[in-house]
């Protein structure tokens, strides 16, 4: 379970534009770090719309933004298309980083149990630290809750 005050798992992860993330490559800048369920899905959308709406704030803070879940490539690419978004998208088809967050978690709905991502939202420091978790996160608000906390630490 990450924890805040303790440093952030790395991960390297296919990205949208073709490219890989790694969070290790952002050492001295903040990153906000979201893991949501599914591309293209009412709460998840609106998060993703909330912060590419709010990507110049993230800019002005020095802060990157990345989002995670576990759909392909294929399908963030089409969900960037669709919405026009303006952050960057990573696959973790496998969830083994989703795993080491410890946001890949058994849900219910409608009785039945299943594993999914637990939407949540990770603020890493210039250092690879964890500044502030988010769990279970409600989607209203939330980008700006996490600009706010991205400014106080930039400073």
């Amino acid at each position: 379970m990450v924890e805040e005050g303790k440093k952030a798992p790395d991960f390297t992860l296919p990205a949208s534009g073709g490219e890989k993330v790694k969070l290790s490559a952002f050492k001295g800048q903040p990153v906000v770090v979201y893991f949501y369920p599914k591309d293209d899905t009412s709460g998840c959308t609106k998060e993703a719309i909330a912060f590419t709406e709010l990507g110049g704030e993230f800019e002005k803070a020095n802060t990157a933004v990345i989002g995670i879940s576990p759909d392909s490539m294929a399908a963030h690419d089409k969900f960037i298309a669709k919405h026009e978004l303006g952050v960057t998208l990573a696959s973790d088809e496998d969830t083994n980083v989703a795993q080491k967050y410890g946001v890949w978690v058994e849900k219910s709905m409608y009785g039945r149990k299943y594993m999914g991502i637990e939407r949540s939202t990770f603020l890493i420091d210039k250092a690879g630290k964890v500044a502030k978790v988010w769990r279970k996160v409600k989607v209203a608000g939330h980008a700006e809750a996490v600009l706010e906390a991205a400014r106080d630490l930039a400073g």
